[in-house]
């Protein structure tokens, strides 16, 4: 049983709690604009664009995106732009960097469950055994996770340039601790995405038998 149906959360409060977050990104987009703060805009107007995907890929790809998915991408992307408003530190909210860390890490690696494990059903050429299936998943969202702080770091050198921080990197020791919680979000996708992720598998199975027929 999936958690939400564990906690009783209706699809219409999930649909609810997503345009609920998607009206605050853009009262957080405005804000930024107020301040002059283009860290504060550039990271809500990409996280309100985010929230659009789950709809694009249900229209246009035939991609299955029910209100509990749409809640998890939604909420990823709300909660790091909440986070751009700031103060958030160690001596306030420690917990919050993390807790985006992880929730963001494990998108990327349903993203990278969903894809690899549609290509190992949709052809015989390729297997790919459960246990070898949970490291892939882990070593998928430790190197995105590496190539998200390279960018944080790269970012922050321009920064002092330009004289404006679109992303803030806090030092070698919040880097090893936010690549810590990566590989935590993605051990749990690795362990339950089966369970959330099937109908989702499912389709991209059919997609890719779908253009392997029209090739031949």
């Amino acid at each position: 049983m999936k958690i939400r149906e564990q906690l009783h959360v209706s699809e219409h409060r999930q649909e609810q709690l997503t345009r609920a977050m998607e009206l605050s990104l853009v009262g957080i987009f405005f804000i930024g604009l107020d301040r002059g703060n283009v860290g504060i805009v550039v990271n809500s107007g990409i996280a309100f664009l985010i929230t659009f995907l789950p709809a694009i890929l249900e229209r246009d790809y035939e991609i299955p995106m029910d209100a509990g998915l749409s809640l998890w991408i939604t909420a990823a992307v709300f909660l790091h732009a909440v986070g751009t408003l700031g103060p958030y530190s160690d001596q306030t909210f420690w917990w919050w960097d993390h807790m985006t860390h992880m929730l963001s890490s494990s998108l990327v690696a349903a993203i990278g469950y969903a894809t690899t494990r549609a290509i190992d059903r949709h052809t015989e050429d390729i297997y790919l055994p459960p246990n070898f299936m949970f490291v892939f998943i882990l070593l998928f969202t430790i190197a995105f996770g590496v190539i998200w702080e390279v960018i944080e770091f790269a970012l922050g050198g321009l920064s002092t340039v330009v004289g404006t921080s679109v992303l803030t990197q806090f030092g070698l020791e919040d880097t090893m601790k936010d690549l810590l919680f990566d590989t935590l979000g993605g051990v749990v996708v690795a362990t339950w995405g089966a369970a959330y992720l099937s109908d989702v598998v499912g389709a991209l199975t059919s997609r890719l038998d779908g253009r392997s027929r029209k090739a031949d």
